[in-house]
C-alpha cells in the first residue's frame, strides 16, 4: 500500500470511548498563556475535561479577556505563581479532588519536580516515565516511543519500569500482548555499547517474568524494529522485528530526537503522557495541534477510569 494514501485516525476510537464517560476533573496547572487556556476551554466544550484552573487568578482572567475566551462555569484555584500552582495541583490530586494533572504554561520540569517532591503523595514504587503515543501515517498501528522527556540516562532497573509503564498503557488500549523493541544502534550485543547490554538484559528479564505482559526483544536497530523488510535483509529472527508496538530507547536524547523526527519528517501525531504516578499527567506542547491535545486527554481519561475500578491498585 502506498504510504502517501494512509491517513491519521487511530486516536478516534479512544476519544469516542473517553467522551462517553463524564468529563474528567483535571487540574490545569498555570494556564497563563493563550494556548494553554484555549486548550482547557475547548476540551471542556468537547466534554472530555472538567478543568480546574490552578494559578494566579488575575493572570488567568487577563489572558482569557485578551483572547476572547469565556471562563463561565470554570473554577479557578488561586496560586501566586507557577511553583505554587504546581504544588497546589499535586495536593489536589493527592486528596482526590482531581483525577489528572495537565501542564499549562509552566515548564515540564517545574510540574514534575512538584510531583516527585518528598512531600508529594503521587509517587509510587514505579519509576515515572514519559510516553509519546504516536499515530504515524506510514505505520499500520499506534506506536509508543519511551522515554523522551523525563529519564535522561536511565539505568537497567529504571528501563524496566519505563518498559512496564508503556506495556500497562498498551493493555489499556486493548493490546493484550504488545511487542517491545529495545533499541540500540546495532542488533548484536557488544560490551563496547552499553545500550546493547541493557537491551539483552531486558529481553531476559521479560523471559523470567521481571517484565510482564509483553514480548520484549533487543537489541534491535530502529529499521529492524519497524520494518519487516529490513529485518529480513539482515536475517534477524525475532518475534518483535518489523512489528513493534513500543520502542524503548537507550536514553532521553535518543528518544527525543526520534520522536521529533517522526513528528516533523513522517507527519506523526504524538500524544504525550507521564505514567507511573498515582494520577496521569498530561504533557502538551505549544506546537501540538488540537487533535493531539484531545488524544492526550482521552488517553489520560482511560487511565484514570481504570484506576477508579474496584480492586485497582492505588
Amino acid at each position: 500500500m502506498d504510504t502517501m494514501l494512509r491517513h491519521h485516525g487511530r486516536y478516534e476510537s479512544y476519544v469516542r470511548q473517553a467522551a462517553a464517560d463524564p468529563p474528567m476533573r483535571t487540574a490545569v496547572v498555570h494556564p497563563c498563556s493563550t494556548e494553554a487556556l484555549r486548550s482547557a476551554v475547548e476540551l471542556r466544550e468537547q466534554g472530555l475535561l472538567d478543568p480546574l484552573l490552578v494559578g494566579p487568578e488575575h493572570k488567568i482572567r487577563a489572558t482569557a479577556d485578551a483572547a476572547g475566551l469565556s471562563l463561565a462555569g470554570i473554577d479557578i484555584e488561586a496560586a501566586e505563581h507557577s511553583h505554587a500552582a504546581a504544588a497546589r495541583a499535586v495536593e489536589l490530586a493527592t486528596t482526590g479532588r482531581v483525577a489528572a494533572l495537565m501542564k499549562g504554561s509552566l515548564h515540564s520540569d517545574e510540574l514534575l519536580s512538584a510531583v516527585v517532591a518528598t512531600s508529594s503523595g503521587l509517587k509510587t514504587a514505579r519509576r515515572m516515565s514519559h510516553v509519546y503515543v504516536m499515530d504515524i501515517p506510514a505505520y499500520d498501528k499506534l506506536l509508543i516511543v519511551t522515554d523522551a522527556a523525563i529519564n535522561i540516562q536511565p539505568d537497567l532497573e529504571q528501563k524496566r519500569d519505563i518498559c512496564q509503564n508503556a506495556i500497562d498503557l498498551m493493555h489499556l488500549l486493548g493490546i493484550e500482548t504488545p511487542l517491545v523493541a529495545v533499541l540500540a544502534a546495532v542488533e548484536t550485543v557488544s560490551s563496547k555499547m552499553p545500550a546493547t547490554l541493557d537491551a539483552a538484559a531486558l529481553t531476559v528479564m521479560a523471559a523470567r517474568g521481571q517484565i510482564r505482559g509483553a514480548v520484549v526483544d533487543g537489541p534491535l536497530a530502529f529499521d529492524n524494529a519497524i520494518s519487516m523488510e529490513a529485518a529480513h535483509a539482515k536475517s534477524i529472527a525475532s518475534p518483535v522485528a518489523g512489528q513493534a508496538d513500543i520502542l524503548l530507547v537507550p536514553d532521553l536524547e535518543a528518544g527525543n530526537m526520534l520522536a521529533k523526527q517522526l513528528i516533523y519528517f513522517a507527519d506523526a501525531d504524538a500524544a504525550g503522557l507521564v505514567l507511573g504516578a498515582r494520577v496521569p499527567i498530561i504533557l502538551t506542547s505549544r506546537a501540538d495541534p488540537a487533535k493531539v491535545r484531545t488524544a492526550s486527554v482521552a488517553l489520560a481519561r482511560l487511565i484514570a477510569a481504570k484506576r477508579m475500578e474496584p480492586g485497582a491498585p492505588s
